[in-house]
């Protein structure tokens, strides 16, 4: 006998198919993630996008849901939206962000404590892969692209994503999509130094860079610092930080030397930053600054400071 609306039947059907739905949707979650922090190089903004998407998709009805023939292109399509729109306020915001901006450092997989747990480790889903895209010095070139350019950039040449698909997204032809990406990789190609050393070579001059700060040792930090190394710290006016970058390897050298002298207690450790080999410093069980360290040669051409409490959460047990 066949059963009405309402009836146990039909409501173990619904059931089943709202499981199904949820199944399929938060499968895409790790993709939305990694688009999403790419794309506003902050991973607390990358999970409010994630939610906002989820929220749209589950306020429209069953029915349109279920018309829609490729649902995790349909959230990666409004997620990049809403990063487009974030993009788009995002230069007022920090114009009134205290001291200098940097992006979010990740920590290495094995290394990802969710903070708002007690130290758990974070769920897989909730990580962002770390490759070439998420390196520090490559998040940095991307803030200084347009909107338009980080979208395109970022959906065609890192997610491959067609410029047909790229330009609903960007409101723009295919056309102009593929003039913005070709903007965005030359910008690329004009930051990127020649002569990438290899990982082992990175690691090496990070650890000896460790060394000589612990040592306060100023002559095997300059030997270690390219000539025209530039440091720049966040503190977001909540962490003490310089309010400007620091040039020359002089300065710099300078700059961490003091830094072990009025810190005797600092406890410098290597960790992966976005990627990279990198350091974090502790006072006692506080961990107060996570360094990424950009290498070029054998020699450090970038150092960026986290210091800001907000930008640290995975970093915190």
């Amino acid at each position: 006998m066949s059963t009405t609306h309402g009836e146990p039947g039909n409501a173990l059907r619904e059931a089943d198919l709202d499981e199904a739905d949820l199944r399929d949707v938060l499968r895409e979650r790790r993709q939305l993630i990694n688009v999403a922090y790419r794309l506003l190089g902050s991973l607390a903004d990358a999970e409010d996008v994630v939610q906002e998407t989820y929220a749209r998709w589950y306020a429209m009805s069953a029915e349109r849901r279920a018309a829609i023939a490729s649902p995790g292109a349909w959230l990666t399509r409004v997620a990049s939206r809403v990063c487009l729109d974030l993009l788009g306020s995002a230069r007022a915001r920090r114009e009134r962000y205290v001291g200098e901006w940097i992006p979010e450092p990740l920590p290495d997989r094995t290394e990802w404590l969710d903070g708002r747990s007690g130290g758990a480790a974070v769920d897989p889903a909730d990580r962002v892969t770390l490759d070439e895209s998420v390196n520090m010095a490559f998040l940095v070139v991307l803030e200084s692209m347009t909107p338009a350019e980080r979208v395109a950039f970022i959906l065609h040449d890192v997610f491959h994503y067609p410029f047909a698909e790229v330009a609903e997204i960007v409101g723009r032809s295919p056309a102009a999509c593929r003039q913005l990406a070709s903007s965005a990789r030359r910008r690329i190609r004009a930051r990127r130094a020649p002569g990438a050393p290899s990982a082992a070579q990175r690691t090496d001059v990070v650890r000896d860079f460790k060394q000589a700060w612990e040592a306060k040792d100023i002559g095997a930090l300059i030997g270690l610092l390219d000539p025209e190394v530039t440091t720049i710290a966040d503190g977001g006016g909540i962490a003490s930080a310089e309010p400007r970058p620091v040039e020359g390897d002089q300065r710099v050298a300078g700059v961490f030397v003091d830094i072990a002298e009025r810190a005797p207690d600092l406890t410098i450790l290597p960790r992966t930053v976005n990627g990279q080999p990198g350091l974090v410093a502790l006072q006692g069980d506080e961990l107060v600054v996570v360094l990424a360290i950009e290498v070029v040669g054998e020699r450090i051409t970038h150092i960026w400071a986290m210091r800001n409490p907000e930008k640290l959460r995975l970093w915190t047990d």
